[in-house]
């Protein structure tokens, strides 16, 4: 059994978890928060036999897509914009995936 972490941006999360329902991919989801452009994220977390990984995987590359946004500047040491500062254009979007061996899987 394998547990995976994905983190993903929240404007994807409904979706992605919709596409879990539809595949009987039980998820739990967890609002967290992003340290570079500050914003929210959704992490789930889905306990799944090891055959169903790359599934899950696939699941997440559909439902996730990366995009270019843009992101405000901040000043180094301050965390604050400066005055003027334009946005700039990042990489966004996408997930972050852990994948983990689970010793033991209890349900109560």
């Amino acid at each position: 059994m394998k547990l995976v972490f994905a983190i993903v941006k929240d404007s994807d999360a409904s979706a992605l978890l919709d596409a879990f329902a539809e595949r009987h991919i039980g998820a739990t989801r967890l609002a967290s928060t992003g340290g570079f452009l500050r914003e929210g994220n959704t992490t789930f977390l889905i306990g799944v036999e090891d055959h169903r990984v790359q599934e899950v995987i696939s699941v997440i590359t559909k439902c996730c897509p990366r995009r270019i946004e843009a992101a405000p500047q901040f000043t180094p040491g301050t965390g604050q914009m400066p005055f003027g500062g334009l946005p700039v254009q990042v990489e966004a979007g996408g997930a972050i995936v852990f994948v983990t061996t689970v010793e033991s899987f209890i349900r109560v």
